[in-house]
C-alpha cells in the first residue's frame, strides 16, 4: 500500500467514531480487569454487581440488558455468584416465570470495593475533560445508542 493510501486509511480510522468507541472500551476493560483481579472479581461479575447498584432486585434478563452480556452468559455468571454468596435469587411475585436477583451483604461489600476502583479509573480517564465536555459526550452517546437501537 502506498504512503498516501496509508494516510487515507489512518485518517478514516481516526474520523470513524466506532473506531474510538471500540478502542476506548477495550482499554477500559483491560484496566478494569487489572484493578478488579486483586479483589477477586472479573468484568462479568462486576457487570452484574453494578447492574444491581440502583435497583434492589432485577431479573436476569434486565441484568443482561443493562450489562450488555448475552442472557445465557448472564445466567451462568449469576449461578456462579450464587455459589459464592454474592447474590441470591427469588421468583418475581407478579410473574412466576421471572427470576429476580439481589445482592447479598457480601456482594454489596464487594460491589462497593469494585465501584471505588471503577470511580478511580473514571477520574483518571477524564482528568483532562471538563464537566461540560463529559456531559456532552454522555448526551451524544445516549443519542447514538437510541438511534442504533432502531436499526
Amino acid at each position: 500500500m502506498g504512503r498516501s493510501a496509508l494516510h487515507i486509511q489512518s485518517h478514516m480510522k481516526r474520523s470513524w467514531p466506532f473506531y474510538w468507541i471500540s478502542r476506548v472500551n477495550a482499554r477500559y476493560v483491560q484496566v478494569l480487569e487489572r484493578k478488579l483481579k486483586p479483589i477477586g472479581l472479573d468484568v462479568a461479575r462486576w457487570r452484574v454487581l453494578i447492574s444491581l447498584y440502583e435497583e434492589e432486585y432485577l431479573s436476569v434478563s434486565e441484568i443482561s440488558d443493562f450489562s450488555t452480556m448475552r442472557l445465557n452468559t448472564t445466567t451462568k455468571v449469576v449461578q456462579r455468584m450464587i455459589a459464592d454468596d454474592l447474590v441470591r435469587t427469588r421468583v418475581r411475585a407478579t410473574d412466576g416465570r421471572v427470576t429476580e436477583v439481589c445482592l447479598t451483604a457480601k456482594g454489596d461489600a464487594l460491589r462497593a470495593r469494585a465501584l471505588d476502583e471503577a470511580t478511580k479509573i473514571l477520574a483518571a480517564s477524564f482528568v483532562n475533560v471538563s464537566a461540560e465536555e463529559l456531559s456532552a459526550l454522555n448526551a451524544t452517546m445516549e443519542k447514538v445508542f437510541a438511534e442504533i437501537s432502531r436499526i
